[in-house]
């Protein structure tokens, strides 16, 4: 697995955990967010898999973690193994670019020839073993100059994940199945999505983005040269005690945006992106519908139940119920249904509109409750 030609010798890895998740309220708040919590029912956050699942490839003393300063005690406790100089801890939060570039520079300062790869904090995903080969073919094309990502080979026409249209076969040592990216596409309807799926040569973006710190950085600062620049100076003084005024100095004023902006789009577009199929089971988990999903196992009749000590009593009822509390919930003849009770929230709605669940919280900000966000 540690074959110093693939370049996974000089790979790290780093996990974003930031974002509310507001398409999960009102279990996923401000202040504990979707990857602090077990969606899965594995007894274990989604953070604490991510790690679980990046610490056999990059070793655990090569995972850097980008999360708020809010959250910093909550994600040492879920990683203990977590080193202080892996924690990067954000004051505001400022989007993907941010977040990924900040920690590549900072490890590009500490190691000229370092590979970086960003794994989300809040996605869940089967089948280690391919999900391995994936990250090793891709930190392969990287280590060629390559910004790489993988991609998810669909099994549906979804239309809650962006995609991305691949083209020529690519050759590259150690990356035998790497793909030319083509273009990016933001999310579809279903119709659209349905030709996608027809066509065979479109895959679910999964925010995987695995690049020579170098590349990475060089490609941000083309699209975004007064970004790189606070961040390289940020990175300067990350590892010295000038770090806490150049970051109050620096950090409010980056630009906000992601980072399928400022470097997969544009270096796609230069003929700079290449994609790795990836042939494992994954999911966001975007939303309740997601959750439901992940816990029938495709089936339409089962009634998944989060939450521990949850008290339901269901008759001909599908969906899902995420309890916190004590109260029993009792649900009769309804089907594809989402309860979600917390002790200050109750949500009620249906999987099919679990996508408007983010509305709810936009119109909670507008009128000032965010005492419940």
């Amino acid at each position: 697995m540690t074959d110093r030609h693939s370049g996974l010798d000089r790979f790290y890895s780093v996990i974003p955990a930031g974002g509310v998740g507001s398409r999960l309220w009102p279990l996923s708040r401000a202040d504990a967010p979707k990857f602090l919590h077990d969606l899965t029912g594995s007894g274990h956050t989604l953070l604490r898999d991510t790690w679980d699942r990046l610490a056999p490839l990059s070793g655990p003393n090569r995972i850097m973690v980008v999360t708020g300063r809010a959250h910093r005690a909550a994600v040492e406790s879920q990683l203990p193994e977590l080193k202080d100089p892996n924690v990067v801890l954000e004051s505001e939060p400022k989007d993907s670019t941010a977040a990924i570039g900040l920690a590549a520079a900072i490890l590009l300062n500490r190691e000229p020839d370092v590979i970086i790869g960003s794994f989300a904090a809040d996605h869940v995903i089967g089948d280690q073993p391919r999900f391995r080969r994936a990250v090793i073919e891709a930190v392969a094309a990287a280590d060629a100059g390559y910004i790489s990502l993988i991609g998810i080979t669909p099994t549906e026409p979804a239309v809650g994940f962006g995609y991305i249209h691949y083209g020529d076969a690519m050759t590259i040592d150690g990356a035998p199945h790497a793909m030319m990216v083509d273009r990016f596409v933001e999310k579809p309807d279903l119709a659209t999505a349905e030709s996608y799926l027809a066509d065979g040569r479109y895959l679910w973006n999964a925010s995987m983005f695995i690049s020579r710190a170098d590349v990475l950085l060089a490609q941000l600062g083309e699209a975004e040269p007064e970004l790189l620049a606070g961040l390289t100076r940020l990175a300067e003084a990350w590892d010295t005690p000038r770090r806490g005024a150049v970051v109050d100095q620096v950090w409010p004023g980056l630009k906000k945006i992601a980072i399928d902006y400022t470097v997969a789009e544009p270096a796609a577009v230069a003929g700079r992106t290449v994609v790795i199929p990836g042939d494992f089971a994954w999911d966001d988990v975007g939303d309740f519908a997601s959750i439901a999903k992940l816990h029938s196992g495709g089936r339409k009749s089962d009634l998944a139940i989060l939450g521990e000590g949850a008290r339901v009593l269901a008759d001909s009822s599908t969906g899902v119920v995420i309890s916190q509390g004590k109260r029993l919930i009792s649900l009769i003849g309804v089907t594809d249904i989402v309860v979600v009770d917390t002790d200050d929230a109750l949500l009620v709605t249906t999987t099919h509109n679990a996508q408007r669940v983010k509305a709810v919280v936009d119109a909670l900000k507008l009128s000032g409750r965010n005492d419940v966000l």
